[in-house]
């Protein structure tokens, strides 16, 4: 079996705060420069797998006046994908996915989209593509067919990014998700408390569960790639034994630093835990108008004719206002 401390996501997929900063600037930043040079942002797929702008670049004396659409900001950009990563869970719930394919393709996802920008690459089609390599990666045979009829989507729709994803993920596909960490903690709790009556195994599984509840939220935040599994599995379960009650977590934690010899003290393990929760305080909810407005923006970027396209329709709207008002008078 894998381990997760040999592992290319303990290796290359754990960073910093700063880190992030920088990935997510980066290609945010690359994105705007390729807008000024070509028009546009969006990159396309050729025949060999290979990725290009479309169209020329851009000469220094176009046409004078002629103004580019507005690229999104970095903020903007982590907004849409969170909205697209809610809608990964919504997808792998509405197919009853194990959550682990939700673990998987969330991380995929985030991943992909710290090498590129959603002005490249679209956010829809990757988050599509992410759950169909999830189901193949963890074993969980669905058809590309079968999903795009699911989702009521072409499957070539799904199938087309398949390598780019592939590319973006430097062929990474080993990921470690916080619920089958979670599900041994529990285990071990239970041999840990010696528990036996019914009621306590009871309790047990209502923490899991409400601990399932937290580790979704947190896997829509930064601490899926700041912090390992088991560290996001055990701070969702401290926070839901905050409603549960039902151990003596302060107790078992110390049992967990104990045992870990000298990886991380009692202090350092709780420290860590708490930095993980704060970011769920930390992220606001989606406003669905907020994203409304980007994926505007963001079609734009990807397609500025659109742009243009919308505003002859404006004006001729207000055209036939205009004559419509003259007429009533």
């Amino acid at each position: 079996m894998a381990d997760f401390q040999t592992s290319s996501h303990h290796d290359r997929w754990i960073l910093n705060p700063q880190a992030l900063v920088e990935k997510r600037r980066g290609s945010n930043q690359r994105a705007i420069a390729a807008l000024k040079k070509y028009g546009a942002t969006r990159v396309e797929v050729q025949a060999d797998g290979s990725l290009a702008y479309p169209g020329a670049p851009i000469a220094e004396d176009g046409p004078v006046g002629e103004k580019l659409p507005e690229p999104l900001v970095v903020d903007e950009e982590i907004l849409i994908q969170r909205f697209y990563e809610q809608k990964i869970q919504q997808v792998c719930a509405a197919f009853s996915f194990p959550h682990k394919i939700q673990a998987t393709a969330i991380l995929y996802f985030k991943r992909f989209f710290l090498n590129w920008s959603v002005m490249e690459h679209d956010p829809k089609q990757i988050m599509l593509t992410c759950i169909y390599i999830s189901c193949k990666v963890e074993e969980f045979h669905v058809s590309a067919e079968e999903f795009g009829k699911g989702i009521q989507q072409d499957p070539q729709a799904v199938l087309k990014n398949e390598l780019c994803l592939l590319q973006g993920l430097n062929f990474d596909l080993i990921v470690y998700g916080p619920y089958r960490s979670l599900e041994g903690f529990i285990f071990d709790m239970e041999n840990f408390f010696h528990a036996k009556d019914e009621a306590f195994l009871e309790k047990l599984k209502d923490l899991k569960e409400a601990a399932i509840f937290v580790a979704d939220k947190l896997m829509l935040t930064d601490a899926a790639l700041q912090f390992p599994p088991g560290q996001l599995a055990l701070a969702a379960l401290q926070d839901a034994n905050l409603e549960e009650k039902a151990v003596d977590f302060d107790r078992y934690l110390r049992s967990i630093a104990d045992r870990q010899h000298e990886k991380l003290s009692y202090l350092e393990l709780l420290e860590c835990l708490n930095s993980v929760l704060e970011k769920v305080k930390s992220v606001r909810p989606v406003n669905e108008d907020d994203v409304k407005r980007i994926d505007r923006k963001l079609k734009y970027c990807r397609n500025p004719s659109l742009q243009d396209e919308n505003k002859k329709r404006e004006r001729k709207s207000k055209h036939k206002t205009k004559r419509s008002s003259q007429d009533a008078e």
